[in-house]
């Protein structure tokens, strides 16, 4: 079976979207209340995957596609995946904390990529791809360290782990056409062969904190 990365497959995806120019579909458009909602910004290798896994989870009520950790402002794919604009591709997630810990969320993380991997995620090779925890407050930071440091500990894989653990200091959203992408292109090839199955695996792990069918 061929291997697809994002980058071989961006002009395909093009040819399925005519939503290129129109607005992604929401899954859920009802008003989020803020009152016990916690934000994290992480980076785990092409933001397709990232959000279609935390989309799944139960306590996560928006995920939002972008770029992060750059100096350049209100940069565009292409410049992001030009590797000269210093950002990295994330996913902004805010959740619940009365329905999901912050624990659940970097579990999720860590277990859903290779944090061994310096500036790759498989096939998709470039700065852009790094693993990284962008924190917004001093609790987050040393819950990420933490868990950083006792899978270190546990020699949780054979290579060092190469995660960053960064302040928040900035997040531009993608395009729209990157936002809600594995949901409105199920059936594009990167979608199929690389998201697909990451999800069936995350699925079978987490079963227990997923979403209920329709929500």
């Amino acid at each position: 079976m061929k291997i697809f990365n994002k980058a071989s497959l961006l002009l395909l995806s093009l040819v399925y979207l005519s939503a290129c120019a129109q607005p992604a579909k929401q899954k859920n458009t009802k008003k989020i209340n803020m009152t016990n909602t916690e934000i994290i910004t992480l980076g785990s290798g092409c933001f397709w995957c990232t959000e279609a896994i935390y989309q799944r989870l139960e306590g996560v009520v928006k995920v939002t596609s972008g770029y992060s950790g750059g100096f350049v402002d209100n940069p565009t794919y292409e410049q992001v995946c030009d590797k000269n604009t210093g950002h990295a591709e994330v996913c902004q997630i805010a959740f619940d904390t009365t329905k999901i810990s912050l624990d659940d969320i970097l579990a999720v993380f860590w277990k859903t990529h290779d944090p061994t991997t310096p500036n790759q995620q498989g096939n998709d090779i470039g700065p852009q791809y790094r693993s990284v925890v962008f924190y917004n407050s001093e609790h987050q930071k040393l819950v990420a360290e933490k868990y950083k440091q006792e899978l270190t500990d546990a020699k949780a894989w054979e290579k060092p782990i190469v995660t960053t653990i960064e302040t928040f200091k900035n997040f531009y959203a993608a395009e729209n056409y990157h936002q809600n992408y594995y949901n409105n292109n199920t059936n594009q090839g990167y979608c199929r062969y690389v998201i697909g199955p990451k999800l069936e695996k995350f699925e079978k792990v987490f079963k227990n904190k997923l979403k209920k069918e329709g929500e």
